[in-house]
C-alpha cells in the first residue's frame, strides 16, 4: 500500500500542508551601518534579512528562512528514488 507522502515524492508532487510546522529559530539582529537592521541566523547560515524596522527585518528573515527551507525541501525530493521511505519524525532541541 503506498502512502500519500510516498506517492508525492513518487509524482513530485509538492505537499504544503503536511509540510507545515513550527519551528523555533535564533534571529541576530544588528544596526545597519547605513541605516536600518540587518538580520542572521546561525541555524540557517544562507538566511538573512534587513529592513527599516527590527519588525520587518525579522519578517524579512522568516520569508528567507522559509524559502531556503522549502527550496532544499524540493530539491532532495526530486532525487528521491521510487522505492524511497518518507515519514515526518519529530526532533526537540539538545539538552
Amino acid at each position: 500500500m503506498r502512502t500519500l507522502a510516498r506517492e508525492q515524492a513518487r509524482n513530485r508532487i509538492p505537499n504544503v500542508n503536511l509540510v507545515l510546522m513550527k519551528s523555533e529559530f535564533t534571529a541576530i539582529i544588528e544596526n545597519a551601518p547605513e541605516g536600518g537592521y540587518w538580520a542572521i541566523c546561525p541555524e540557517v547560515p544562507e538566511a538573512n534579512g534587513q529592513g527599516e524596522t527590527v519588525k520587518e527585518t525579522k519578517q524579512n528573515l522568516i520569508e528567507a528562512i522559509e524559502l531556503i527551507l522549502e527550496d532544499r525541501r524540493l530539491n532532495i525530493l526530486r532525487g528521491l528514488p521510487d522505492d524511497a521511505i518518507q515519514e515526518k519524525i519529530l526532533v526537540s532541541e539538545p539538552r
